[in-house]
């Protein structure tokens, strides 16, 4: 490992602290607008309201035109680049791996990378906004959570794709916030419940 100069210790230092206090200043950020926009009521099991209903419709739709923006560019750049999928493929072309270009497997490993990023984030979402139908939530709470993670994610693969970092960051936390938001209205709502 290569030694570091103290401005660079410094600088990783800071780095390190940043990263440390992004979550929480996620959930700070997600707590507050909870507090001032919805309130918080205790956990009260019943059917979801038609309101919040709406916001898990739309982020479904909005997800799966991500999905589906996704998975094509994904197939284009394989065609792009004439990559294939599998090992059997790539024996049936009479190809070898190491015949496509850097510049082909680059692109591929953008796209998977959006591809895990969206799905990771996704599953978390599914939980939070499943539970949180559940709990009799103020209204919009649902609705505006959720229709702000749809939108995020289509955000976020756009900058992915278009290779702008500081986008990306940016659509990166407005995805987490929704997730922070929903996870921490539960926590209160349960710790008011008991």
């Amino acid at each position: 490992m290569l030694k570091q100069t103290p401005e660079q210790e410094d600088s990783n230092s800071k780095a390190r602290k940043m990263v440390i206090g992004y979550p929480f200043a996620l959930i700070f950020i997600g707590m507050v607008v909870n507090w001032l926009a919805f309130g918080f009521d205790p956990i009260s099991v019943a059917m979801p309201d038609k309101l919040s209903i709406i916001g898990i419709i739309i982020a479904a739709v909005l997800l799966l035109a991500n999905h589906t923006w996704l998975m094509t560019s994904t197939e284009l750049t394989r065609i792009d680049h004439g990559l294939l999928t599998t090992p059997e493929e790539w024996a049936e072309k009479n190809r070898e791996k190491a015949d496509a270009a850097q510049a082909g497997w680059d692109a591929l490993e953008r796209r998977h990378n959006a591809h895990r990023n969206t799905t990771e984030n996704t599953v978390y979402f599914a939980i939070l906004a499943g539970l949180t139908l559940l709990v009799s939530p103020p209204a919009y709470l649902v609705l505006v959570w959720s229709v702000c993670f749809g939108v995020s994610r289509l955000a976020y693969t756009y900058s992915y794709f278009a290779a702008n970092t500081d986008l990306r960051g940016i659509f990166m936390s407005l995805t987490l916030l929704p997730l922070y938001a929903m996870a921490g209205y539960l926590f209160v709502a349960m710790m008011m419940s008991f």
